[in-house]
């Protein structure tokens, strides 16, 4: 003998949620910095911003990241100030900075932040 349980409400339709029941907040207004940053990659890249987007400031900064332009590969390198610095430390300590130090740029901060004179 099994026991089997019923549930006699299983496939009786539910009333959906109106939307009395299911507050959605409001959305928020874009700032003045992300509306002229917007602006001007709309100029760059010759492209209209969508009506009405700069009062939601989720929607505009989908968009912004969809239109901004694309990271250099040469982000990952030191900048010339770095280089420079680091040069100076060399000479002072009479040593040679790392070659490695110069296609990254973590590793060169990191470099100066250790051999930097106090």
């Amino acid at each position: 003998m099994s026991y089997q349980t019923t549930f006699n409400d299983l496939f009786e339709a539910v009333q959906p949620a109106t939307q009395a029941e299911l507050p959605l907040p409001a959305p928020t207004a874009a700032t003045q910095k992300q509306i002229d940053y917007a602006m001007s990659l709309a100029e760059k890249t010759k492209s209209k911003l969508p009506v009405g987007i700069a009062q939601d400031r989720a929607r505009l900064s989908k968009w912004i990241d969809a239109h901004k332009p694309a990271p250099s590969a040469f982000n990952d390198y030191p900048s010339s100030k770095q280089v420079g610095f680091a040069e100076r430390i060399a000479r002072l300590k009479r040593t040679q900075v790392p070659q490695e130090c110069f296609r990254d740029r973590s590793l060169m901060s990191r470099w100066i932040d250790s051999n930097k004179p106090h």
